[in-house]
């Protein structure tokens, strides 16, 4: 199924810029061009930065190292979680293959 396109006006900084997307994807390209203003907004403030491109680059640095902490996580939960399986897995195999009572 192809997806029909979207015209999406966002406004960054209050510059306005148009983005096509699949107009699937059009409340998460809103959502994304929120996030991103704000943390734009949130570096301009600070003072610390001036440029619109030094500070679209530092707001990137800060997203993309929040990506990977988050991706970080997800690894580390998606250990835990299979650690997990794998005990009551082992437990269930062991209490169907003999006369034991499961203690979950």
């Amino acid at each position: 199924m192809t997806d029909t396109f979207a015209q999406v006006s966002v406004r960054i900084l209050d510059k306005e810029y148009q983005v096509a997307c699949p107009a699937s994807e059009r409340t998460d390209l809103l959502d994304s061009a929120e996030i991103l203003n704000a943390k734009m907004r949130e570096i301009r403030d600070s003072g610390r930065i001036v440029g619109l491109d030094r500070i679209a680059v530092m707001a990137a640095l800060n997203m993309a190292n929040d990506l990977l902490h988050a991706q970080a996580r997800d690894r580390e939960l998606d250990g835990d979680v299979s650690t997990r399986l794998k005990t009551i897995s082992d437990r269930v195999e062991s209490a169907l293959g003999g006369s034991l009572q499961l203690d979950l």
